[in-house]
């Protein structure tokens, strides 16, 4: 997410570096390379040069910091407008006083709406409610369908109804009765999956509006493809001057987006993101959290979400019980390490995991190494230790010539590639062991901080 646009960024920040003052001239260079870096992530060019003109204003007549160089005075100036641009405090959900809450998804075909339905109701459901999914969208049979697969998928509530004619009284009938599902089936949110058009069109303006005045939604969420860039603030800021949005969720934000649409929806249109779509599961959903996302566009990570990942994710009790049997030299088997693998994955891709590590300082080359990391590798490191059985898995040192070959053939691997793995694994419970010595401790308690 916002890699090219970071490392362009990086660039313009490396005119001011070695600089004693800020002075108007250095700071007209840096800022001329921020513009071309901005224009070139596919930034609104108003909203550039509005941010442009306020962080000259402040770069300029601003008091140098002495803890601060001037490169790092400029980039704490950026850093706070892109924070306003892009709306300061995380926007939160909006419910109704009487349930149930409506949430109605509006967008153009082929932007992720239906997907981002299920996300939506997943999230909530971890968030203690009990949401119910309908899909209004009676021209797409397939639409429907691809709802209902999401809804067994995360196991929540959905109304599927009668559809008959394709037409706008049926759409009308669909929500009114989903309505009334909710109320029944004790459902406190109504998510409703709307139809879309590949362009903006009056009947889909038309149905919108009407659904808007029979739900009275306490969100009108707009879900746009960030990867179609200028497109989706384009439309964004059509439907809600047609609807009056209460927020947009930008999906495909993990692919080749340049970040434009993140950088410029907010100012076009006025309303906040609440979510961002970063993979295809359907815990892929983030809420937006600006401060966040300045820091990973300006290379700083994003480590409060990486802990917060963890915290919903990893197992804290199997997590202590694992790094004890660690640290006790022989009680880390293969068993272990694959568990181990599996309670990491559950956070995402290596790669996205990485990918929140600061860019800049000591992690900087963690983060860089996303990009070498091979995701199916990982697969197949699972694969060969699934191919073992379990005393093999319990007992490494039985693991002989003809096992490995066995063990190959059932992972579909080569032999060379087990050898990898286990001489790797005994590496592993050698550093375990040697940590978890009293001797080890004592070394590191000895140790000298640098500049103590």
């Amino acid at each position: 997410m916002f890699e090219n646009l970071q490392e362009k960024l990086q660039r313009a920040f490396k005119s001011l570096r070695g600089q004693a003052v800020l002075s108007e001239e250095n700071i007209t260079e840096a800022l001329r390379e921020i513009r071309v870096a901005l224009l070139e992530a596919d930034v609104n060019f108003k909203v550039v040069k509005d941010l442009i003109d306020r962080i000259q204003a402040k770069a300029v007549g601003a008091q140098v910091m002495t803890a601060l160089s001037p490169g790092e005075q400029v980039i704490k100036i950026l850093r706070d407008e892109l924070v306003e641009t892009l709306g300061k405090d995380t926007a939160k959900m909006k419910f109704s006083s009487q349930p149930p809450s409506v949430i109605l998804m509006a967008g153009l075909q082929g932007s992720g709406k239906t997907t981002t339905s299920g996300k939506l109701a997943n999230w909530l459901k971890q968030g203690g409610h009990r949401p119910l999914l309908v899909s209004v969208d009676v021209y797409r049979p397939a639409a429907r369908e691809q709802l209902k697969v999401v809804a067994q998928a995360i196991k929540a509530h959905i109304y599927e109804g009668e559809v008959g004619e394709a037409n706008t009284a049926t759409v009308e009938r669909l929500a009114k009765e989903a309505r009334r599902e909710a109320i029944i089936t004790g459902c406190d949110v109504l998510i409703v999956d709307t139809a879309g058009r590949l362009h903006i069109d009056e009947q889909l303006m038309d149905e919108m509006q009407l659904l808007k005045k029979l739900l009275n939604p306490s969100e009108i969420l707009f879900v746009a493809d960030a990867m179609t860039g200028q497109d989706a603030v384009r439309s964004a800021d059509e439907f809600h001057k047609k609807l009056t949005l209460t927020g947009v969720v930008l999906t495909k934000m993990d692919g080749d987006a340049r970040g434009g649409a993140a950088l410029s929806i907010r100012q076009v249109t006025g309303q906040p993101i609440k979510f961002i779509g970063i993979g295809e599961k359907y815990d892929a959903l983030e809420p937006f959290h600006p401060d966040r996302i300045v820091s990973r566009i300006l290379g700083m990570g994003d480590l409060l979400s990486l802990i917060e990942k963890a915290e919903q994710q990893i197992d804290k009790k199997k997590a202590q019980e694992m790094a004890t049997k660690a640290l006790s030299g022989d009680g880390f088997s293969l068993e272990d390490f694959r568990e181990q693998l599996r309670q990491v994955r559950k956070m995402g891709s290596i790669k996205s995991i990485l990918g929140m590590l600061p860019s800049v300082g000591p992690l900087a080359g963690m983060q860089k190494a996303a990009d070498q990391v091979d995701e199916k590798q990982i697969n197949r490191v699972e694969a060969i230790i699934d191919s073992m059985t379990q005393h093999e898995r319990l007992h490494h040192e039985v693991i002989n010539g003809n096992r490995r070959k066995r063990i190959a053939r059932g992972s579909g691997t080569s032999v060379q590639e087990v050898n990898n793995l286990l001489r790797q694994y005994a590496q592993m419970r050698k550093m375990f062991k040697q940590m978890g010595k009293p001797s080890f401790a004592r070394r590191m308690a000895g140790m000298k901080m640098p500049g103590r």
